[in-house]
C-alpha cells in the first residue's frame, strides 16, 4: 500500500496497485503546474487509488480540454491529472507520495519543450511528446 498527502496534510490518499514507469514530463503546463522544470508522474489504476481524508478538499482544473489536474485547494499542491477519455486512468504526482518507493525515473517526455535553464544530466530516453501507447 502506498501512501500520500498534499503540502498541508488535508487530503491523504493510499494506492493499492503497482505504479506505472515514472515519467519526467517538460511540457509548459507541468512546468507552471508544477513551478519547476519537470513534473514526476506515474499511471496509476484510478480504481485502486481512494482519498483517506480530505476529499472535499480536492479542485480540478480542465487545463485543456478534456484533461482534469486535481489539487489540493487548501495549499495548491497538484495530486494528480486525468484524462475524460481514460476514466481507468490518473497520473500521480510522485513528489506527494510518503511511503518510499524503489522505482526511478524511466523516461523524459515533452524533452523538446524543457525550460532553457534546465540541463539534462542523465542517459534516460527523452521523447518530443508523450510516447504513444503511454497514459
Amino acid at each position: 500500500m502506498l501512501k500520500g498527502q498534499c503540502l498541508c496534510g488535508q487530503v491523504c490518499y493510499e494506492y493499492s496497485g503497482d505504479l506505472g514507469a515514472i515519467a519526467l514530463c517538460h511540457c509548459g503546463q507541468c512546468r507552471r503546474a508544477n513551478g519547476s522544470a519537470y513534473s514526476a508522474v506515474s499511471p496509476i489504476k484510478a480504481a485502486e487509488f481512494r482519498f483517506t481524508s480530505g476529499r472535499e478538499h480536492i479542485k480540478e482544473y480542465e487545463s485543456s480540454p478534456g484533461k482534469q489536474r486535481a489539487f489540493c485547494a487548501e495549499c495548491g499542491s497538484p495530486l494528480y491529472s486525468r484524462l475524460d477519455t481514460k476514466p481507468e486512468w490518473l497520473r500521480l504526482r510522485i513528489g506527494t507520495l510518503t511511503t518510499p518507493i524503489t522505482a526511478k525515473p524511466s523516461y523524459h517526455i515533452y524533452a523538446d519543450s524543457a525550460a532553457e535553464w534546465y540541463e539534462f544530466t542523465d542517459e534516460l530516453p527523452r521523447y518530443a511528446e508523450r510516447e504513444t501507447g503511454r497514459y
